[in-house]
């Protein structure tokens, strides 16, 4: 499953970076695979950019390679020759970056040497040069600060980005979890009481695999007809009946289209608990309604009323946590 391979990659990447396991660069290759397991398309580019450069043309730099090398924390203010502050982007690769450091950590262990110079072309450059004296030096140390900086910043991003997905991971796979307990033990008490049911779940499944919104649609109606069978099997239609909800004394109908009435007429039988009924019942009705609407909708040729999936998955959870509450006092 996509989550657990994330979240194991994102373990890795954690350990790689808190041990200094492998070079940035190289790390940063790996989240970029982990942004497209999670279909981060913009963090995945975004990471090969940090590995490899930002591309730029003589005219600067391209305008989407722009717009992430901001959302990754690359850009600064400078003023320009006239003095106007303008807005630029480090272009550097992490990869660059790293081969100058061990440029300059190569040129200060060598400090003794009087020859160890500073192009003052490029204050990144190092170059050798027989009348060195210590001002040269110590603008290679201000330049290796100033390339360590750099790197440190573009270390911070890549772990602060991979933390913030890891624990995302993990409170989803605990959620997946927690689930995926609940329909197993559904999934076996439904099938014992509703053998066709079983088949509706298996289409729950398919059709929230989908992305097409007409599927989510059906995964919807799907639950509809799951609590419908429940009802028919547990307490089939019979003659209204007057029960006490919230306190109150209401008749209730109980023909053959009131399923969610004779499931909350169930639950007021089976248990003497007034919360159970009270918050079994309420999230019923809830559902219920909800179920009922989406139906309506599909009748008149519409499938807006269920506008993403995570409003499909949202109603799937309901109606299994209610079909485990009420199969519980079977």
């Amino acid at each position: 499953m996509v989550i657990y391979k994330a979240l194991a990659l994102s373990e890795e990447v954690l350990r790689n970076i808190e041990m200094s396991e492998l070079p940035l660069a190289n790390i940063s290759l790996k989240v970029s695979r982990l942004a497209r397991l999670l279909n981060d398309l913009s963090l995945q580019k975004v990471m090969e950019y940090e590995a490899s450069g930002y591309p730029s043309t003589p005219g600067g730099i391209l305008p989407d390679a722009y717009r992430l090398a901001a959302l990754a924390g690359r850009e600064f203010q400078q003023k320009d020759t006239s003095g106007e502050i303008k807005n630029y982007i480090d272009t550097t690769s992490i990869e660059e970056l790293e081969q100058v450091l061990r440029s300059f950590e190569a040129a200060l262990a060598s400090a003794r040497d009087p020859n160890v110079s500073v192009s003052s072309a490029n204050p990144d450059q190092v170059v050798w040069n027989p009348v060195g004296n210590k001002l040269e030096r110590d603008a290679l140390r201000s330049s290796a600060a100033r390339a360590q900086r750099r790197l440190s910043a573009r270390r911070s991003f890549i772990y602060s980005y991979v933390l913030r997905r890891h624990h995302e991971l993990k409170f989803s796979g605990i959620a997946d979890d927690i689930f995926s307990r609940v329909r197993e033990k559904v999934d076996s008490a439904i099938g014992e009481k509703v053998p066709d049911a079983v088949q509706k779940l298996a289409a729950v499944y398919d059709n929230l695999r989908s992305e097409n919104p007409e599927d989510w649609s059906n995964a919807v109606h799907s639950c509809r007809r799951i609590l419908q069978d429940l009802a028919d099997a547990i307490y089939p239609p019979r003659a209204d009946k007057s029960m006490e909800i919230n306190g109150k004394n209401e008749t209730r109908k109980l023909g053959p289209d009131k399923y969610i009435n004779r499931l909350i007429a169930f639950i007021g039988e089976r248990t003497t608990s007034e919360r159970f009924i009270e918050i079994v019942g309420s999230h019923l009705e809830y559902i219920g309604d909800r179920l009922d609407s989406v139906f309506k909708a599909a009748q008149k040729g519409s499938h807006a009323q269920i506008v993403s999936k995570e409003e499909a998955d949202r109603y799937v959870i309901y109606t299994y946590l209610v079909v485990g509450d009420i199969l519980s006092l079977k």
